[in-house]
């Protein structure tokens, strides 16, 4: 069948509920659209990406200079790794706590003032706290190293969304600062319907209502899209109200910013199979609609 895409499942009908006849006036549009930016400054060693390519979540999409943050994470690695100054705690604990042993046994023998003892048990007790300061300041290192990893990744720029570049507003070996953006991207699975209705349909179109969308030449074609928001707040004026609905488009062949149609086709939650939306599509194939 000639452009169709197909949702199945808990839809908007009820067995008895009538057809909506009318077919609104619509627009396709992206579901978000992202100036990309970055929390860093720094010059731009490169622009992964080009007008109209598809980019998809979490691919690198341009890069800073890391020259610096690579070698700051690098020392933040060594420092975390070495376990030079715990083994040193370590080994003076061994050697004082002997030393206390000794005073202990001179002590008791009478050789040694209650001072030297007293002296000694403190050597050793310092001992230990040199020992656990180590550990905190190696758990510290691996705090700075875990951050350095952050700011040198944060050079290298990456899409939040999957979609495509609709516009790059930077170019590599130029200054990037907060206020400047590096590109545009615009996320089109899935599109985002837009249509307003007369407020007499309110309450008619629900959250979950199923509809067919018609897209304007030269991409045309049936597509059934679903009703997720309907507005709360009419519009005085025209006395309409605004309808979102989401259209599935995965493998982007649908271009966002297209005129369309819209015709709604149930009221209240319930079944509908694949045949019955094949058949609706047909008959506005059919009917021109």
């Amino acid at each position: 069948m000639f452009g169709t895409s197909l949702v199945i499942g808990a839809v908007a009908a009820s067995p008895s509920a009538a057809q909506a006849a009318d077919s609104y006036n619509c627009v396709a549009r992206p579901r978000a659209v992202v100036e990309l930016g970055s929390s860093d400054q720094g010059i731009i060693t490169a622009l992964k990406v080009d007008r109209g390519d598809v980019v998809e979540e979490g691919m690198v999409v341009a890069q800073l200079d890391s020259e610096l943050q690579a070698l700051n994470a690098d020392l933040a690695r060594l420092r975390a790794e070495s376990d030079v100054e715990i083994r040193s705690a370590e080994a003076r604990i061994v050697f004082r706590a002997a030393e206390m042993q000794r005073a202990r046994t001179l002590f008791d023998r009478e050789v040694v003032s209650t001072t030297a003892l007293e002296e000694a048990e403190i050597e050793g007790h310092l001992a230990d706290l040199a020992l656990e300061t180590s550990r905190l300041q190696q758990q510290i290192a691996e705090v700075e190293f875990a951050q350095a990893r952050v700011l040198h990744d944060r050079r290298s720029v990456q899409s939040p969304v999957a979609g495509v570049v609709v516009e790059l507003m930077a170019a590599a070996g130029e200054y990037y600062y907060e206020q400047r953006h590096l590109m545009r991207i615009a996320q089109i699975d899935p599109l985002h319907v837009e249509t307003y209705l007369p407020v007499s349909e309110y309450g008619e179109i629900k959250v979950g209502s199923l509809a067919l969308v018609t897209m304007d030449e030269p991409i045309g074609g049936t597509y059934t899209a679903t009703v997720t928001v309907v507005d709360r707040v009419f519009d005085p004026e025209s006395r309409t109200f605004g309808v979102r609905l989401e259209l599935p488009n995965s493998d982007f062949a649908l271009p966002a910013g297209m005129i369309c149609t819209v015709r709604f086709l149930y009221e209240d939650t319930a079944e509908i199979d694949e045949a019955e939306i094949d058949s609706e599509i047909d008959m506005d194939l059919e009917t021109g609609q």
